[in-house]
């Protein structure tokens, strides 16, 4: 077992064992929804940097619903990939969503009812980017995803398209048992964040790990070919 997947299973057991999962569960193989994810989303949704955003990216994910709820409610264009990439981008416009159906629209099933897919070339310059994590190291800024790479390979579509970059800050929502001491390895294509909430505390994060830029193509599978049909429009 390498190191992201000994993490993987050391913080699903964690989070399962403690009884802070929630539902969906269990959580193992999944973005791990928590105990306290509401908090940790308002959290996120306090610091400047997303106040000041006007569009947001934010991963589709369960723990993640209230950081796309508060989005909503701030007025901000949210920009939601559909799971797995299948069907792409979609754009949710808060001006054309009725404010009660806000919280039905930051849901999966919201999203196809409320949302309009958006090719990523349409999409306008993106402020603030959130993404699910298995685990993180507040330290470093270094995360573990579930390990199929779909928030790299969503970063990688935008940078190509110059809709993120370097600067665009990326912050990640989680239990404290989901914080880390641990070296995580770096691949080329990994994406580090800059922010981290917790239902306790926010971390802004000393970053020394650039960015990735555009698609590594070499480390694309014949597998993520045939499920994104962007991936191989971008090819």
């Amino acid at each position: 077992m390498d190191v992201k997947q000994s993490i993987r299973e050391r913080i699903w057991r964690l989070l399962e064992e403690r009884g802070e999962a929630a539902f969906p569960r269990p959580v193992y193989g999944r973005i791990p929804n928590f105990r306290g994810s509401e908090e940790a989303c308002r959290r996120l949704a306090s610091t400047v940097e997303f106040q000041r955003a006007k569009v947001v990216k934010i991963n589709p994910d369960a723990p993640q619903r209230y950081c796309r709820h508060a989005a909503l409610l701030g007025g901000k264009l949210l920009i939601v990939p559909t799971p797995r990439i299948r069907e792409g981008f979609y754009l949710l416009n808060p001006t054309a969503i009725p404010r009660e159906a806000y919280r039905e629209a930051s849901t999966i099933a919201g999203l196809f009812k409320w949302g309009k897919p958006v090719k990523p070339r349409e999409i306008p310059p993106v402020d603030f980017v959130v993404v699910g994590s298995v685990a993180v190291n507040p330290r470093t800024g270094r995360r573990v995803g579930k390990s199929h790479g779909y928030s790299e390979i969503e970063w990688g579509i935008l940078s190509t398209f110059g809709k993120v970059g370097e600067n665009t800050p990326v912050a990640t929502a989680v239990h404290t048992l989901q914080l880390v001491e641990d070296e995580i390895p770096l691949e080329p294509f990994d994406l580090v964040v800059d922010i981290v909430a917790t239902p306790r505390e926010v971390f802004y994060v000393r970053r020394v790990d650039k960015k990735p830029f555009g698609i590594y193509w070499s480390y694309v599978t014949d597998e993520m070919f045939r499920e994104i049909p962007l991936l191989r429009e971008l090819y």
